[in-house]
């Protein structure tokens, strides 16, 4: 009996898999559930020497067996060599690429305070940094974000990676390093991605989102992920 389709949630975290595609030996921190899926399914297929961090001091295999020491403040030290891949949140990202996880509204009069700037500018500035946005929405794919902590294409030169939402792949393939659509995934319209952005996006040569591999479906149902807590992060 063949396996059930893949989820639109399973098809986030191979997109996710795939951001560390070629990555080679270097640190992955993925943040949030589907990213962490997507980083421990490249190291199981084809990113075997990706090194995984349980965050806090130790370096960990798929399955949560500890393979090596790497303390906090190691960590700055391979943020420095730029031998990291971090996959962060974002609140507000604009089509340059810059990043906002501090607050809502005016710096000096936020309606809304959030995390704060934390590592972004570091990440963006020292390595390749990619980003997960679970609700692809207005809200979030800005014109303008109302506070830089995540640096930017038009700031300087950076290596802003891709753009995994619910709805799409994106990478900053555009002029001037701009917001480009990579791909939709299986069952969402272009158009759909283009209502839920709230810039004008590069869309020209957008394909569809691949889907896993029974084997990587295998992987992530009874290994990874048994309790398919993905599928309620993307319904």
């Amino acid at each position: 009996m063949s396996a059930p389709p893949a989820t639109r949630a399973e098809v986030c975290v191979a997109a996710c898999a795939a951001l560390f595609a070629g990555d080679g030996e270097i640190l992955a921190s993925p943040m949030g559930l589907i990213p962490s899926l997507g980083a421990r399914l490249a190291r199981l297929t084809g990113e075997p020497d990706l090194l995984l961090s349980d965050g806090e001091a130790h370096l960990l295999g798929t399955d949560g067996e500890v393979e090596g020491w790497l303390p906090y403040r190691r960590v700055f030290d391979v943020v420095a060599s730029g031998r990291r891949h971090v996959v962060m949140g974002a609140n507000q990202l604009d089509r340059h690429g810059n990043q906002n996880i501090s607050c809502i509204g005016p710096h000096d009069r936020p309606t809304r305070q959030l995390l704060g700037v934390r590592g972004a500018p570091g990440n963006t500035v020292n390595h390749r940094t990619s980003y997960w946005v679970p609700r692809h929405s207005p809200r979030v794919f800005v014109p303008a974000v109302d506070a830089v902590s995540g640096v930017g294409h038009d700031r300087g030169f950076h290596h802003v990676h891709r753009v995994v939402t619910n709805l799409a792949v994106l990478d900053f393939g555009g002029p001037d390093h701009t917001m480009r659509l990579l791909s939709t995934h299986p069952g969402v319209a272009v158009e759909e991605v283009r209502a839920q952005t709230g810039f004008e996006l590069v869309v020209e040569g957008a394909g569809v989102t691949r889907v896993p591999t029974e084997r990587e479906l295998g992987l992530l149902r009874a290994e990874l992920d048994p309790q398919a807590r993905r599928d309620r992060e993307v319904p």
